[in-house]
């Protein structure tokens, strides 16, 4: 049987879910990156429009990746393995624009999701901050040294400037941003990321390697909370 959870929502427009399978694990959160497979229809008459199955399923970064707000909102709190139906008013979808000739204007949209593979930094609290928590639009004003597998130190702020980061358009690799989502004042913590969520196979500018694993140590100065 179908597990229906309650609605999100944004000002007025909600997005319905509907688990008809709840995965295992972690809840997928912001800056988690997710992998998965979908299929969408139209709300009315059900007329599908798009789908990832028979080809390479879709990868995200929750909350950076450009997918309409239907999708940020709704896939938050999946686990892998999970199987979702979200049922997406216009105005968390394509709007009065439409997405042409596919996704007429004003369309509801239904999305049959299943998360295959969910992303995220080990982190580890060092020393426990004060005050409230970074939130996905938050801004983070850090102290941080990044460190290769060997030990050797690749960057670091120290001695420099503070580097200021808003999460709600973060720049950085993922496993940063995921480092910084929840961080307080004066708390430190030890990011290790994989590849896939650092700098891949092409390394960076000759300082990492391909394919590194990288830590970052990571001390929050302040959090400045969105207006």
């Amino acid at each position: 049987m179908s597990v229906l959870i309650a609605a999100l929502v944004l000002g007025a427009a909600k997005v319905g879910i509907k688990d008809t399978k709840v995965g295992t694990g972690i809840e997928a959160r912001p800056f988690d990156q997710l992998t998965v497979d979908y299929t969408g229809k139209l709300a009315k008459g059900g007329k599908q429009f798009d789908t990832s199955i028979g080809r390479e399923p879709f990868v995200l970064v929750l909350g950076v990746s450009r997918v309409i707000e239907g999708w940020q909102q709704g896939l938050v709190g999946m686990k892998v393995g999970g199987k979702r139906t979200l049922s997406i008013p216009a105005e968390l979808g394509y709007g009065a624009a439409g997405s042409p000739p596919d996704i007429p204007a004003n369309a509801a949209l239904v999305f049959e999701v299943t998360l295959k593979k969910l992303e995220r930094a080990k982190i580890t609290t060092l020393v426990k901050g004060s005050g409230a928590a970074a939130g996905a639009k938050d801004s983070v004003e850090v102290h941080y040294k990044g460190l290769l597998s060997n030990g050797k130190v690749f960057d670091s702020s120290y001695g420099k400037d503070t580097f200021l980061v808003n999460l709600e358009r973060p720049g950085v690799i993922p496993g940063f941003a995921q480092g910084l989502y929840g961080i307080r004042k004066g708390e430190k913590r030890r990011v290790v990321i994989p590849p896939e969520l650092g700098y891949g196979s092409r390394g960076a500018a000759g300082a990492i390697p391909p394919n590194e694993t990288i830590t970052f140590e990571l001390e929050a100065i302040r959090v400045f909370p969105s207006r």
